[in-house]
């Protein structure tokens, strides 16, 4: 039964609000080392970008627009989150922080989600985007941001964070949900250009920038 309450309709938008004022109430209490201050401060000044993350760390990323937005980005940003019941509670829970939700997939039947989300790159909005969601296999990056970019012409920004205390699940992508008190790292790496015509080759240095993005995070 209280499996069946947690996942009601009505329920949802409750315990997302409650999940994104919390996880503000973690940005507020966690001392944020920042790697990559040049291209956070690039990120703030720039044009929309790609915001690119591997899925265990979506959770905290929202703090990583919260800090762009303290050095003045006052761009619109937008995060693509599954159909299923868990990836619209994660959307609305982003909500709280000004993020707004698009539904869809950058992998299976994933080609609405990215008309979106390309769409809302060209009205000027920042897009969220987790390469190895919403299913896996974790830390391999799916054709979608690589498509996105080339399609769009957005750079795309690897970032990567990490929280001394944080409840590990045991799930596809052993996602780690930040507790606060503790000490926490985001990575902003190099963005990186992708060739309209030729997204493939870009692939695989997305999935080496997010990765050594998250192993210098993890450190």
């Amino acid at each position: 039964m209280f499996k069946n309450i947690v996942q009601s309709e009505l329920m949802q938008p409750i315990l997302a609000w409650i999940a994104g004022v919390y996880l503000q109430f973690v940005a507020l209490t966690t001392r944020w080392q920042i790697d990559g201050n040049e291209e956070l401060s690039r990120w703030a000044a720039g044009e929309p970008c790609i915001v690119a993350f591997w899925h265990e760390v979506l959770p905290s990323m929202p703090i990583a627009w919260q800090l762009a937005k303290r050095r003045g980005r006052a761009t619109p940003a937008v995060v693509l989150a599954s159909g299923h019941r868990d990836g619209r509670m994660i959307g609305m829970a982003m909500g709280t922080f000004g993020l707004r939700m698009v539904v869809g997939s950058s992998s299976r039947g994933g080609a609405s989600g990215l008309r979106r989300l390309a769409a809302a790159l060209r009205e000027g909005a920042d897009v969220g985007l987790t390469p190895d969601g919403p299913r896996g296999p974790r830390r391999v990056a799916a054709a979608g941001v690589a498509q996105l970019a080339a399609l769009s012409g957005a750079r795309v920004l690897p970032v990567a964070a990490w929280t001394q205390w944080a409840l590990k699940f045991h799930s596809w992508d052993r996602m780690r949900f930040p507790l606060p008190f503790g000490r926490g790292r985001l990575v902003f790496g190099p963005t990186i250009t992708v060739p309209r015509q030729d997204w493939e080759s870009a692939l695989p240095l997305i999935e080496a920038a997010l990765t050594a993005a998250m192993q210098q995070a993890e450190v």
